[in-house]
């Protein structure tokens, strides 16, 4: 039984003008062709090649020896060839270019993008792409709590955070209150991990640890305090909404900046605002 979207050893079983048949070992009903151009100049009736089987633009059912970037059941990183109103078409080292339904799409894209993809059969027997790939992401990595690893955004969930690919292949998250910066789907991070679940997958954080950005984020506060000449009008009792939209951090790494600040002897906390102590001196 032929096998769309893979590579099969077929044998040669008829010469035609335009290509030659090939059929799998004793049955010799079900042949598929092998296009003219494509044949190896030695090539016999009998002999056997591993050919990659899928439709062409009239959608018919033919084979290649060409080598693909991605089969069924594998996940690839494949360039955006053009966009449509019902999906994409993905560069995948054939003339036809792979599909990607709109629906099977997690963002909006563009000619250029590069995209990662699992590739499937549809209902109707066509070759496809999805970038939904959470289920066939592998839970197998070497990585340990700490590690630094880069990270491939694939999917943002407004209630659990963002599904990245580590390595485009290794299953992970970025939890919800983790997340202190625009990121999108697409995007690759530099990430930590921070824990690695019963079921393999990782937690990751796109922060350093505290101990790491203490002087990072007080940086940042002396530079916000500063061009709001000496008088920041809000403290660390405002609301992590308004740090996190003034500040782009977190209210504990605010409070952690602006203890470091204060056991400085740089800044004093009003019951408001915070003062830069040189403001206090003028």
């Amino acid at each position: 039984m032929f096998e769309i979207g893979r590579k099969q050893e077929l044998k040669a079983v008829k010469t035609v003008d335009f290509g030659v048949y090939f059929s799998e070992e004793g049955i010799e009903t079900e042949r598929v062709l092998l296009p003219k151009k494509e044949i190896p100049e030695d090539l016999k009736i009998g002999d056997k090649l591993n050919l990659f089987l899928y439709k062409d633009s009239s959608d018919r059912l033919i084979a290649t020896m060409r080598e693909p970037k991605i089969c069924v059941g594998e996940i690839a990183l494949l360039k955006v060839n053009g966009v449509t109103k019902i999906g994409a078409f993905l560069d995948w080292g054939l003339e036809k270019d792979l599909f990607l339904p709109f629906k099977e799409q997690t963002t909006k894209l563009s000619v250029g993008d590069e995209v990662l993809v699992r590739a499937y059969v549809d209902k109707s027997g066509r070759l496809c792409a999805s970038m939904k790939i959470y289920r066939y992401l592998r839970t197998d990595s070497d990585y340990l709590k700490d590690d630094r690893v880069n990270a491939r955004i694939y999917e943002i969930s407004e209630n659990y955070g963002a599904f990245a690919a580590v390595d485009d292949k290794f299953s992970a998250l970025i939890p919800k209150r983790e997340i202190l910066s625009d990121i999108r789907v697409l995007d690759v991070v530099e990430a930590r991990v921070t824990g690695v679940l019963e079921d393999g997958k990782l937690n990751l954080a796109l922060r350093d640890k505290a101990y790491m950005t203490i002087n990072k984020d007080a940086d940042y506060v002396r530079y916000l305090i500063r061009s709001y000449d000496g008088v920041l009008p809000f403290n660390d009792k405002t609301s992590p909404e308004v740090i996190k939209r003034e500040c782009n951090m977190s209210k504990n790494q605010f409070k952690r900046a602006v203890g470091h600040l204060l056991k400085l002897g740089e800044i004093e906390i009003g019951e408001k605002v915070i003062y830069s102590k040189e403001r206090v001196q003028k």
